[in-house]
C-alpha cells in the first residue's frame, strides 16, 4: 500500500478534524478513495470492510442524515469501518483504519477517528449491512474550515490532543524499569517517535514497547477506569501504533516482521501483544 508522500511526513501531518468546510469532495479524490478501499478489503485477513457512506449522492439529492451528536460538523462524507461481530483481531482492525486515515491524508483529505460518538441508526440505515456485521467506528472525510468551533478547540484542550506522553514512559530498554533514550534506540527511534505521535481514544496512548536486542516487544498498558465498550478501543489504539512502526520502518528501509515472542518479567498491568523482529 503506497502513498505519494513520505509516512513520516503524513503521520506529522495529520491531525484530528471536527470541524468541516462546506465543500464537496472532488469525484477524482472520492475514485481514489474508494479504490483504496477497495484494495484494504481484498487484502484484509480479518472479516472486514470499509466503505464510504455519504449524506448526499447523485441518487438522493436530498440530504440523508448521519449523525454525529455534534462532535462534527460540516462533513457530508465518512469512512465505515465494518467488523464481522464475532472478529477478535482488534488490532488488525486499528491497524488496516489508521493505514486508510493516512491514505486520505496522503490525499489532502481530513478526518477523525469516531467509535463512539456517532449514531450507528443513522449509518445503519445508509448501508446494506449482513446479519453477522457490525459498525464499529467511522471517521468524516473531506477539507477542514479555517476556523476551528469553540466546542473543538474546548474538546481538544480538555483531552490533551497536542500533547503527548514522554519517551521515558513509553518506551523501555530490556526491562520496564529502564527507559529506552533515543541514542539506544539507534535506527529505530525514528519508528519509535511515529508511534509517540500516534492518535489514540481520549488520547490515553496505551501503548509500551520494550527493546530487546534486535527485538521491540508491543505491549497494552490499559488506561486504570477507561470506560469498557463491546468494541475494544485500546485494542484498537495499540493497531494504529503497530501501523505507525511498520510503515515507519519500511519508509527508512529497516524492514523486519510481526512474531510472537514469550517475554518475561513484565509489569503484570502490561498485556503482551506482539514483537517486532528487525533484520
Amino acid at each position: 500500500m503506497e502513498f505519494e508522500r513520505s509516512v513520516l511526513e503524513l503521520i506529522k501531518t495529520r491531525r484530528s478534524t471536527r470541524t468541516y468546510a462546506d465543500k464537496e469532495i472532488e469525484s477524482i479524490m472520492l475514485h481514489h478513495m474508494e479504490d483504496y478501499l477497495h484494495q484494504v478489503n481484498r487484502e484484509a485477513t480479518i472479516k472486514v470492510r470499509f466503505v464510504l457512506a455519504s449524506s448526499q449522492t447523485k441518487e438522493q439529492p436530498e440530504r440523508r442524515k448521519l449523525g454525529t451528536y455534534g462532535v462534527v460538523t460540516g462533513a457530508n462524507t465518512f469512512i465505515v469501518g465494518i467488523l464481522d461481530k464475532e472478529e477478535k483481531k482488534i488490532t488488525d482492525f486499528g491497524y488496516l483504519f489508521e493505514n486508510i486515515i493516512l491514505k486520505a491524508t496522503d490525499l489532502g483529505l481530513q478526518t477523525c477517528w469516531l467509535g463512539g460518538t456517532f449514531k450507528k441508526s443513522d449509518f445503519e440505515k445508509s448501508l446494506d449491512l449482513a446479519e453477522n456485521e457490525q459498525i464499529v467506528m467511522v471517521s468524516p472525510l473531506g477539507y477542514k474550515k479555517e476556523k476551528m468551533r469553540m466546542l473543538e478547540t474546548a474538546m481538544r484542550k480538555f483531552a490533551g490532543s497536542d500533547n503527548r506522553k514522554p519517551w521515558n514512559e513509553l518506551f523501555f530498554d530490556r526491562e520496564s524499569t529502564m527507559p529506552l533514550t533515543k541514542e539506544n534506540a539507534g535506527l529505530f527511534s525514528t519508528p519509535l517517535e511515529m508511534v509517540r505521535l500516534a492518535p489514540s481514544a481520549s488520547n490515553k496512548q496505551p501503548w509500551r514497547v520494550m527493546k530487546e536486542g534486535d527485538l521491540f516487544h508491543f505491549f497494552l498498558c490499559r488506561t486504570k477506569g477507561y470506560w469498557a465498550t463491546a468494541f475494544d478501543m485500546q485494542k484498537n489504539d495499540i493497531g494504529i501504533a503497530m501501523c505507525h512502526f511498520e510503515l515507519s520502518v519500511e519508509d527508512l528501509k529497516l524492514w523486519g516482521k510481526w512474531q510472537q515472542e514469550e517475554v518475561k518479567n513484565t509489569p503484570k498491568e502490561w498485556e503482551y501483544i506482539t514483537t517486532w523482529q528487525g533484520k
